[in-house]
């Protein structure tokens, strides 16, 4: 199997008559790329930015707002992952912790050892819980806040390969929980002037960022990674685990 990893520049290739069966491509920029009757049966497409930038176009037809009215109705709540008052924050955060909540509940039913289980190379479900620790830290403290506090070491960070022995589950949790106290917290206070004041974005510090988006960051990581779960908890639930590969970097 040939495997181009490290940043080769592939653009503006052309691949006729060639088989692709089964390839897989990783946090690779498929930006523009265009097929032409291609076999596509089977095909898995995970875009998380989908509703962001420009469309994509299958037979002529942009699917990205299908996609966005059919995930909205999987996760009730998620449609709410862009509100700006602080009263419209504080009900999707609530409504984002009820689906957390259920989520890991049946996390909780599960054979022991699940929750630290990897489907197809992804983060397993106490890792998911990890990164968004992180993720919660990197954009409320180190964003909105500007606190200067450093994250906290149990959180995984997008780039991260985790080789370490994993934390218990109950550890997690009470991680987990205390950064949702603190969004929770944080949205209870909040003022519209408040969120439309600037900082510097925790992504590039030259660059300004309001505090509400910051929020709606942490809203969509939340989102974004629920479904992650949701999935590789299906896939776990029909026998589908598969460990040792890696897990791929996520934003």
């Amino acid at each position: 199997m040939t495997t181009f990893a490290g940043g080769e520049d592939l653009s503006g290739a052309v691949f006729v008559d060639a088989d692709l069966r089964g390839a897989k491509f990783v946090e690779s920029d498929l930006s523009r790329v265009v097929i032409r009757g291609c076999d596509v049966g089977g095909m898995e497409v995970d875009a998380p930015w989908l509703r962001f930038g420009e469309p994509m176009i299958v037979n002529g037809v942009d699917i990205g707002p299908f996609v966005e009215t059919e995930l909205n109705r999987r996760f009730p709540g998620r449609e709410e992952q862009t509100a700006e008052s602080p009263e419209a924050l504080v009900e999707a955060w609530a409504k984002l912790e009820t689906a957390w909540s259920a989520a890991v509940e049946r996390a909780r039913t599960m054979p022991p050892g699940a929750v630290d289980e990897t489907v197809a190379g992804e983060w397993s479900f106490a890792q998911t819980l990890r990164h968004l620790v992180y993720a919660t830290d990197k954009w409320l403290p180190g964003g909105a806040l500007q606190s200067g506090k450093d994250p906290h070491p149990l959180g995984l960070n997008h780039a991260a390969v985790d080789v370490s022995a994993p934390p218990s589950f109950e550890e997690v949790l009470s991680v987990r929980a205390d950064r949702q106290a603190q969004v929770r917290a944080f949205l209870a206070a909040a003022t519209i002037r408040l969120l439309d004041e600037e900082c510097p974005s925790p992504n590039d510090s030259s660059q300004p960022e309001t505090v509400r988006r910051c929020v709606q960051v942490i809203l969509e990581e939340e989102w974004e990674h629920l479904r992650f779960a949701t999935r590789d908890l299906d896939a776990l639930d029909a026998g589908a685990c598969e460990s040792g590969e890696p897990p791929p970097r996520r934003r």
